[in-house]
């Protein structure tokens, strides 16, 4: 890619990576459910006027890909970010959707892969075993748990989207925000008692977590997402955005206190060079690579 879209993928990156702290700093006083209920109740609002009917036989993916989505993956992610010890690991894991939507799509859709694409895929998945036994995610074995979920539904939200026609990603963002808002408040009012109660007491911070999850993490790095890919192959910007997990770790280690240890480091190693090669296989074959996405 040229230099100008090396930074476009690179602020990507930084939007992401930027999510992750903003988003745990918002959890210190808020529910994950109810945060991730607000995050898309923003995200509809922003994005309404853009929502167009789907076309014919699509509602029952549609409203598939939305609780795969909004409601699965964001409430268990961001589940899983309330309980981790650090911001690290989360970031890590959850690259993990990637070889899963490569295994999905051979199970469900009949897709090939050559065996380098199998190996990747054992190293990704080894990659995350290794660092599942790092300290500061053995502090926390819920929060890996509650991620792989996270991902595994992710993975399944995105080979359900290869089926839908139809739609860009601004109307794929505003029918999963519209589709996935009223569980997951719903689901707070029922687990999370006392969360909507709390509303008037949050801080600047916990506000500026919300609207930064749904502007700039969603609105502004989908959207610059959404330019590349016009521009490129998914499997050539994808690579890049394997650089949001690391660029996670460094704000996690300045802001956060992460101290990752030898196993973390290892396995995070791993997991994305796993991807990676996933990623540069499909170049290879001219097949599209599952989307990246943010927590």
């Amino acid at each position: 890619m040229p230099p100008r879209d090396i930074l476009l993928a690179l602020l990507i990156c930084l939007a992401w990576a930027g999510n992750f702290l903003c988003s745990a700093l918002a959890l210190r006083e808020m529910p994950p459910l109810l945060f991730s209920g607000l995050r898309l109740a923003l995200l509809a609002l922003l994005l309404g006027a853009l929502l167009r009917r789907p076309a014919p036989g699509q509602w029952p993916r549609l409203l598939a890909i939305g609780l795969c989505t909004g409601v699965l993956h964001f409430g268990l992610s961001f589940w899983s970010l309330k309980l981790a010890g650090d911001l690290s690991s989360p970031a890590i894991v959850m690259q993990s959707y990637i070889p899963m939507s490569v295994l999905l799509a051979w199970m469900l859709l009949g897709e090939r892969f050559a065996w380098r694409t199998g190996t990747a895929i054992a190293i990704s998945f080894g990659g995350v075993l290794v660092l599942g036994f790092d300290p500061l995610v053995l502090d926390n074995p819920a929060s890996l748990g509650l991620m792989l979920a996270s991902a595994f539904f992710l993975a399944v939200g995105t080979v359900l989207m290869r089926g839908l026609g139809g739609m860009d990603r601004y109307g794929m963002l505003g029918w999963t925000a519209a589709i996935g808002v009223g569980p997951l408040l719903g689901l707070s009012l029922w687990l999370e008692p006392g969360g909507f109660a709390g509303l008037g007491g949050l801080s600047a911070t916990a506000w500026f977590g919300v609207a930064y999850a749904a502007v700039v993490a969603s609105l502004f790095g989908h959207g610059i997402y959404y330019t590349l890919i016009q521009r490129h192959p998914v499997a050539r910007v994808m690579p890049w955005l394997l650089l949001t997990p690391v660029f996670v770790t460094g704000l996690g280690m300045a802001y956060w206190g992460d101290r990752p240890g030898p196993k973390l480091w290892i396995g995070g190693a791993m997991t994305l060079a796993g991807i990676l090669v996933i990623a540069l296989r499909s170049q290879a074959t001219s097949r599209p690579a599952p989307v990246a996405e943010d927590v």
